[in-house]
């Protein structure tokens, strides 16, 4: 999965279209992100020890990966990103992600 823990990302379809977000959690398996603020769901909260009141709390939902793209601060927008294998000497090889139009390292 090319879109990581802590990236800027862009909703690329559903109500939330064109807004932008934090990564929060990553679910490989899943093939699911959880941006910040997005896709908001309320969650009944039974009251316990540690939460006396309980009520209704609001979290965030799971988006697919597919309705997502890397948010890209120099072009103002959303990019492809690739990878490349760059050899750092010594015989270490490291993979890394390249932003598809600007050729710049993510």
């Amino acid at each position: 999965m090319l879109i990581k823990k802590g990236d800027t990302v862009y909703i690329r379809s559903g109500s939330y279209k064109g807004k932008t977000g934090r990564v929060l959690h990553v679910n490989p398996r899943k093939q699911t992100v959880v941006v910040e603020g997005i896709n908001m769901k309320k969650r009944h909260q039974r009251p316990t020890r540690k939460n006396p009141k309980g009520g209704i709390l609001s979290i965030e939902g799971p988006l697919q990966v597919s309705n997502v793209a890397l948010y890209s601060s120099t072009l103002g927008g959303p990019t492809r990103v690739t990878t490349r294998r760059i050899d750092e000497g010594g015989g270490r090889i490291k993979k890394v992600r390249i932003c598809r139009k600007t050729g710049e390292q993510v």
